[in-house]
């Protein structure tokens, strides 16, 4: 079964695309307040034995909050990602929360600073790289890439997962793959599975499909979710984790809650019928839902 890992998305910046986050944060969200937060579900996850945690440059101060709470915890495995700029300078209104870049100038910055804010980084990946991106052709960047002595991988997003998971299988410099896969996106199953089979260690992300599947959840995953005597994010993080090809499954709790009922995916099995969806209509609500 798959080891269960926290990300810090909901929790490094003020406001994000995850149903059902408002709730589960502080009131007010300045910089303290979420550094507080984070510490608080970083805890939790401690002493339910989870020992593995994702960040990114674009998740606002996320690596910041980690590094402070990293002291004393030597056995925590720490990942972070490049290519996205956090543009919202904290503004839970702003036009636009992020920007993506794939470019030497780019990774050589934000490698700069990661490794300026973390004591450690175990794994850095290229954050939502898809098959069209600059990085496949620029020999310059993937050496520069593989020159920084850290295992590398990298993450992907929108219904073309799969095209951009095979393409990077054959630049040989990956360790891992970080892919959306849950019970209404599956369609980078089986790339995944031949990821797996190539030796990259699977991360599954978005596996409650950013709250979708807990706010208004499927009548089966509720059923099941019921008779289980768990949450439905329990239910749609089980189905994950029980997947042969699937090595790490992301939990992206906002609050020690949230958090306590993921981790209840590990000890239920479930048996659910097929609910994905096509993938370009899953990846057009998903561009659709608010920041908040």
């Amino acid at each position: 079964m798959a080891q269960l890992a926290l990300g810090l998305a909901s929790l490094g910046r003020p406001a994000y695309i995850n149903l059902g986050r408002e709730d589960a944060l502080p009131v007010v969200r300045d910089v303290e307040s979420m550094r507080a937060q984070c510490h608080l579900v970083l805890d939790a996850a401690y002493e339910l034995g989870i020992r593995w945690v994702d960040a990114a440059r674009s998740y606002g101060l996320s690596e910041d909050f980690l590094s402070s709470w990293l002291p004393g915890h030597d056995d925590v495995t720490v990942s972070s990602k490049w290519g996205y700029a956090y543009t919202a300078d904290w503004r839970p209104d702003a036009e636009v929360h992020e920007v993506k870049e794939h470019s030497l100038a780019r990774f050589a910055r934000q490698w700069q600073e990661t490794s300026a804010l973390l004591p450690r980084v175990d794994l850095y990946q290229v954050h939502s790289l898809t098959a069209d991106s600059p990085l496949f052709a620029d020999r310059a960047l993937q050496e520069a890439m593989a020159g920084i002595g850290v295992p590398l991988g990298f993450s992907t997003s929108g219904p073309q997962q799969a095209d951009a998971i095979r393409k990077a299988l054959d630049l040989g410099i990956f360790r891992s793959v970080q892919s959306t896969w849950n019970l209404l996106e599956t369609s980078a199953g089986e790339a995944l599975r031949e990821a797996h089979d190539a030796g990259l260690r699977v991360i599954v992300k978005e596996g409650v499909a950013n709250g979708r599947l807990v706010v208004e959840p499927p009548q089966a995953v509720a059923a099941q979710a019921k008779a289980l005597g768990v949450g439905p994010d329990a239910v749609a993080l089980a189905a994950i984790a029980r997947q042969p090809w699937a090595d790490v499954v992301l939990s992206g709790a906002a609050s020690p809650e949230q958090l306590r009922s993921n981790v209840d995916a590990l000890r239920v099995d479930v048996d659910l019928p097929d609910l994905s969806e096509p993938a370009e209509q899953y990846w057009k609500i998903r561009s659709g839902l608010t920041w908040n």
